[in-house]
């Protein structure tokens, strides 16, 4: 019963831990995870952003089915940039003809979206001469990782790369080269559309802010995680199939506003309070062990949100709301199956597991379809769209990991604690 008692406090303290966390964020060494206010950026209908037109400068004799091929990789591109970087919820889609046009949820500043989004993703990796070494097209792979980099040095952030096997060589070289270079000219200037991003140096050994001269395939960016990221979602760009020039710059106003999302988060708080209050007075204990899982529920959404940066739009909310009903329905189900249960005379112990048994069909069924159509939004849906997929994936998954794991320990933990009077499971 002691040990019981322990782990029910447990669970608690872990929940509460976490909600801190998710309130707060935390940066350990190899991971960070953002406070929410950090971590979720606001949709364009929420927050307003920036909407750039670009169109396509097609080159002299290229056909119209050729075109059509490159608008689409030219989309293709600017979603993954899009994508890179965080902007989930942006809107990309045609503006007639042979333009398109982006709308960034949170960049109010309609330059500083050009600056992130460029307009041909002309990567080139050059030397102190100016000479280009490698392009974008010949990196594979870019990304960040953590760890020393050399022999006794501290854990730091640095971008790994993954180069075409020409590219390796030619770039191999080219680092040996400046590592030979005296100090101030031995380095590695990387541009994107003929704008300097970086100019890490290349020295002997691995040193802060410098390129493996050994295969040159390391970047390390002196203990700095956000230059790291930056950094790798440049290089991962690659190029597009045409230029791009920007016909139309313009802010965009929230759709909704501040007051809309107050409003709506209120709603939901006072909607989420009153279904906490019909799950203890219908259910009573199990009713108070749904309320826990509910409320851990949305400490770990929060933090997946948080650690995903996810971009929340109006349908990403609708997604999280309806993944919060079908946590209660679970509960529900499980909780009348139990009642009955009691009903026929069993102990409380085997009624709970007798419950769980005979309910846990139903609740996988009905889950697994969600689960399949989030899916399908996820892989086919753009913007918005995908928003409410990514919400509505995650929410059905906790919604499931809550409902039939912490909730039955808790109801585990009760029974051990010799809590069996059959009125106090709302019979």
């Amino acid at each position: 019963m002691k040990k019981s008692v322990l782990l029910f406090i447990a669970v608690l303290v872990a929940v509460g831990l976490l909600a801190l966390v998710a309130v707060n964020g935390v940066d350990l060494l190899a991971f960070e995870i953002p406070s929410y206010k950090d971590g979720i950026v606001l949709g364009l209908d929420l927050s307003g952003g920036s909407s750039i037109t670009y169109e396509a400068q097609i080159p002299e004799g290229m056909s119209q089915s050729e075109v059509d091929r490159g608008m689409i990789a030219a989309e293709a591109m600017l979603r993954a940039r899009l994508t890179s970087f965080g902007y989930t919820e942006a809107m990309l889609s045609r503006a007639g003809g042979n333009r398109i046009r982006v709308e960034i949820p949170k960049i109010t500043n309609p330059e500083e979206a050009v600056k992130m989004l460029g307009s041909t993703a002309r990567l080139e990796f050059r030397d102190p001469d100016g000479n280009v070494i490698i392009y974008g097209s010949d990196v594979t792979k870019a990304e960040v990782n953590v760890g020393p980099v050399d022999e006794y040095g501290p854990s730091v952030p640095y971008v790994s790369m993954e180069l075409s096997a020409d590219a390796r060589e030619v770039f191999r070289l080219a680092t040996m080269e400046a590592a030979g270079r005296p100090d101030g000219d031995n380095y590695i200037a990387i541009y994107l559309d003929e704008e300097l991003q970086s100019a890490p140096t290349v020295e002997a050994r691995h040193a802060a802010a410098g390129i493996d001269p050994v295969d040159g395939v390391m970047i390390t960016v002196a203990g700095n995680r956000e230059e790291a990221r930056r950094l790798a979602s440049l290089i991962s760009i690659g190029q597009m199939p045409f230029d791009l020039r920007q016909v139309e710059l313009r802010s965009v106003g929230a759709v909704l506003g501040e007051r809309a999302l107050e409003t709506s988060l209120m709603a939901g708080a006072i909607g989420l309070v009153l279904v906490l209050v019909f799950m203890l007075v219908f259910y009573r204990l199990p009713g108070l062990v749904a309320n826990l899982a509910l409320i851990s529920y949305t400490v770990l959404m929060v933090l997946l949100l948080s650690i995903l940066r996810v971009n929340l739009s109006l349908p990403g909310i609708a997604g999280i709301i309806l993944s919060i009903g079908m946590a209660v329905d679970a509960n529900v189900i499980i909780f009348e199956r139990i009642k009955d249960e009691i009903r026929l005379g069993k102990t409380i112990r085997a009624a709970i597991s007798s419950g769980y048994r005979r309910a846990l069909t139903a609740i996988i069924d009905s889950n697994i379809t969600t689960i399949i159509s989030a899916v399908v939004l996820l892989a086919l849906g753009t913007g918005p769209i995908k928003g409410f997929a990514i919400t509505l994936l995650i929410g059905v998954l906790l919604s499931m990991f809550t409902v039939l794991v912490i909730s039955r320990f808790l109801l585990d933990c009760m029974v051990n604690m010799k809590v069996t009077n059959s009125r106090m499971y709302g019979v």
